[in-house]
C-alpha cells in the first residue's frame, strides 16, 4: 500500500491558517482593505485542501525570514 504524501506537512512549505470571521474583520478594518485587495489563493492548492475553506476565506502564511524572523502574509480564496 502506498502512503499518502501529504504536501501541508513538507519542510518547504510555509505554515498556513485560516483566520475566523472576527480575525478576517479585524485584519480588514486595521489595514483598511477589502477582500479584492488581497492577493489571491487557489482554493485547489494543494496546501490548504486540510483547511476547510471556501471562496472568500482568508489564508494566513507564517514564512521564516532571515531578516524579520517571521513574516506574515495574506491570501483570499478564490474558485478556479
Amino acid at each position: 500500500m502506498k502512503k499518502k504524501f501529504k504536501v501541508d506537512k513538507h519542510l518547504l512549505i510555509p505554515k498556513h491558517t485560516k483566520l475566523s470571521d472576527k480575525q478576517k474583520e479585524k485584519l480588514l478594518q486595521d489595514y483598511n482593505v477589502s477582500l479584492i485587495d488581497l492577493p489571491r489563493i487557489f482554493k485547489s492548492d494543494s496546501a490548504i485542501q486540510a483547511l476547510d475553506s471556501k471562496p472568500g476565506d482568508i489564508i494566513k502564511i507564517e514564512r521564516q525570514s532571515p531578516t524579520a524572523g517571521e513574516a506574515e502574509f495574506y491570501r483570499v480564496i478564490v474558485d478556479v
